[in-house]
């Protein structure tokens, strides 16, 4: 089967994260999400069959921690740029996007793929939005 992106693994379960809570958040394009999610699926399971990937519990666990930054990357950005600036900020994005590039590589780590080796540090302000195990000066890989 010929895949539709040229995604690793880890990227297309970031892809279908996002793409996922685009389907919920704006309903005016359900189906063209639906019809995205789809093709990301078919990816998905294409790498599975051909790669034998196995996920085991701390992968699922990195997939959850990866689809709940999205969803604060998402809420925050949307709050800020509706002028809520409390607990909303480009720092915290910018931070969060650090969490959600390692959460990536730890699932690359288990299932095989190029990595992302630019990880920032998270700020000591943010550092309570790591989930244990991850690090906040670097890359626990």
């Amino acid at each position: 089967m010929e895949r539709k992106y040229n995604y690793t693994f880890s990227e297309l379960l970031d892809r279908l994260s996002i793409v996922q809570l685009k389907e919920m958040l704006i309903p005016d394009h359900k189906e063209e999400y639906a019809a995205e999610m789809a093709a990301i699926l078919s990816d998905i399971q294409s790498i599975i069959d051909t790669d034998a990937i196995l996920i085991n519990a701390n992968t699922l666990r990195d997939l959850v921690v990866l689809a709940q930054i999205n969803a604060h990357i998402w809420h925050n950005e949307a709050n800020y740029r509706k002028g809520i600036r409390e607990g909303n900020s480009l720092e915290l994005t910018h931070g969060l996007n650090g969490i959600r590039n390692t959460a990536k590589n730890k699932i690359t780590s288990a299932t095989g793929g190029r990595k992302d080796y630019k990880i920032d540090c998270l700020a000591a302000e943010f550092t309570g939005w790591l989930p244990s195990g991850y690090s906040p000066a670097k890359q626990d890989l």
